[in-house]
């Protein structure tokens, strides 16, 4: 089996942007987490601060490549990128979008997903362990 983490802007700063609100763990240290509790699981992991690669990232799933899954972070990206939105609606893999802060606690901007109906679940709050929670739903979703 195989799931593609993709995160958005500023999660490559996670251990270092807003400890109260994200943790004091990189991201390197969750996805070795994730890796270590699923080891029958290729896990790749893909992160930009920049919408087109992650647009281009996800084109390639859709053209060239073979996933079972993909957990998604937009970051910022998920309160207006409708070209992402677009991009996820073409593809037919299972799809969680994850939330390490309780978004809908916080700014009002941040309350809406616009990337969210083009996935099939969305995990909001539950820290780190949201991405852990997407991968069990995707094993069980594809067995």
């Amino acid at each position: 089996m195989r799931i593609l983490i993709l995160n958005g802007p500023n999660l490559n700063l996670l251990g270092k942007r807003e400890p109260e609100i994200y943790g004091s763990e990189t991201f390197e240290d969750i996805l070795a987490a994730l890796r270590n509790a699923y080891p029958k699981v290729d896990i790749a992991y893909f992160q930009s601060n920049h919408e087109g690669a992650i647009i281009d990232r996800l084109q390639a799933t859709l053209l060239e490549e073979r996933w079972d899954g993909l957990v998604l972070n937009m970051g910022a990206f998920t309160h207006y990128s409708y070209a992402i939105y677009d991009t996820l609606r073409s593809l037919k893999v299972p799809k969680v979008e994850v939330h390490i802060s309780h978004i809908f606690e916080r700014e009002e901007f941040r309350h809406k997903s616009v990337t969210a109906p083009a996935c099939d679940g969305m995990i909001s709050g539950l820290g780190k362990k949201g991405y852990a929670l997407a991968i069990e739903w995707i094993i069980k979703r594809t067995i």
